[in-house]
């Protein structure tokens, strides 16, 4: 969502850190990106907020940082969510045409509300509504249906829902910063605008973004979401198996990921040795970089096995042209691809940007920037035709330039959630 200034900022909310950027559209429609920040991220656990205190002292400090380098005021932020109970849902709506037998604009604007407005159970509520496909008397399948002739339209739609306590949580962590929550994105589908071309998304492709407390999923085929999935493990898991496995700190445990971890154990053909240095008087120890590597191969293939159970859910597994594109920070482990081309026995790359802006051009090839880059290209073009479906709250108080949290307000009004509930989700 853009500010009075037409000024767009996203904030990208992982589990381990906070991305932001801001920009606008040019004349030309192209992205001009005027500030970008990165920040800890703290009280995030599997991609939920579970400590708002926390959270709202990171989104804070990422907001100060983008704000320095910007002349207009933040005013309204959109951000990127991936927690472990966000789902898609396929909901079909039908209709029969007017008189004239031609399908409208009217008839799209009817279906497309029916499906905004569909009542959901279990404490859910609808993001977004993406259609899919429409079939003309149940045989012509179009995707721009109107001016077609029929007397029966079929809406297939793909809604984005998320558990009610998290977006109230984002509602409350963004109006203690002062500043307006806007459009929440599915991160999955963030990362995909960034990472896919349309040629790919219409052969058929997953976009596999390895975090660091997720894993998240898109499934496209013939240009159309067909399923998205939110796996709660991933590099943190990864990290816990180190500290464990080799007796070390938490710390410790994530240096020796980062530095020498690989996919593969049986790709090591040498018996080299990484040594832990001595801490608070424990004697240093060798650890051979082949058992590092069996220990991570170990949690990847059990990660990758479920992924490979989602695409499998999706119905178009064997229908998918292109294969599997593979980001996040887990995905720089050397060997992951090779990995997950053996255990889901579908072709996969490492993603690049495909996205163009006319600056910054070197720093959104970092794998860091493209889920916020994928978000900041929806926010500009959700600017044309917006699409907002949330429940009203009352914007927090803002003067000024700079970004002041009431911290006490905020620490008084701070809660734990963290729900390991993973109950099917039903329409009423």
């Amino acid at each position: 969502m853009a500010s009075k200034s037409n000024l767009s900022v996203v904030i990208d909310i992982g589990t381990s850190k906070l991305v932001a950027l801001a920009g606008r559209a040019t004349e030309l429609g192209k992205m001009e990106i005027l500030g970008m920040a990165k920040a800890p991220s703290k009280g995030i656990k599997r991609g939920v907020i579970f400590n708002l205190a926390d959270v709202i002292e990171s989104v804070t400090r990422v907001l100060e940082l983008l704000d320095d380098q910007l002349e207009d005021e933040i005013d309204v932020v959109d951000v990127t969510y991936a927690g472990k109970q966000m789902k898609t849902l396929s909901y079909t709506a039908s209709r029969f045409t007017g008189e004239g037998g031609v399908v409208s604009n009217f008839d799209i604007d009817e279906l497309y509300n029916e499906a905004k407005n569909v009542e959901l159970k279990s404490g859910y509520q609808i993001l977004k509504v993406i259609p899919t496909s429409f079939i003309i008397d149940d045989e012509i399948e179009e995707l721009k249906p109107v001016g077609v002739t029929g007397k029966k339209i079929e809406a297939h739609y793909k809604l984005v829902v998320i558990p009610e306590n998290d977006l109230i949580n984002l509602h409350r962590v963004f109006e203690s910063v002062g500043v307006e929550l806007g459009e929440v994105f599915h991160s999955s589908l963030a990362i995909a605008e960034a990472v896919l071309p349309k040629s790919e998304k219409e052969m058929g492709t997953v976009v596999l973004d390895m975090g660091a407390g997720t894993t998240n999923l898109a499934v496209y085929h013939e240009n159309a979401l067909v399923h998205t999935a939110v796996i709660p493990f991933a590099g943190e898991v990864i990290t816990n198996d180190l500290k464990c496995g080799c007796a070390t700190f938490l710390e410790k445990a994530e240096l020796l990921k980062v530095k020498y971890g690989q996919a593969l154990g049986d790709q090591i053909k040498n018996e080299d040795k990484v040594t832990i240095a001595k801490n608070n008087g424990w004697e240093p120890k060798e650890i051979s970089i082949k058992s590092l590597a069996y220990i991570i191969q170990a949690r990847l293939e059990e990660i990758v096995e479920i992924v490979n159970t989602e695409i499998e859910k999706s119905g178009v597994k064997d229908l998918l042209g292109t294969g599997i594109v593979v980001t996040g920070g887990t995905a720089n482990l050397e060997n992951i691809i090779t990995l997950v081309k053996y255990h889901t026995g579908m072709d996969a790359r490492k993603a690049h940007c495909i996205v163009h802006p006319i600056n910054q051009k070197d720093e959104v090839k970092h794998p860091d920037l493209f889920t916020a880059v994928g978000a900041l290209k929806l926010a500009l073009t959700s600017m044309e035709t917006p699409v907002r479906i949330f429940p009203e709250s009352t914007r927090g108080n803002k003067t000024g330039k700079s970004i002041f949290p009431n911290f006490k307000g905020a620490l008084q009004s701070a809660i734990n959630f963290f729900d390991d509930g993973n109950e099917d989700l039903e329409f009423k």
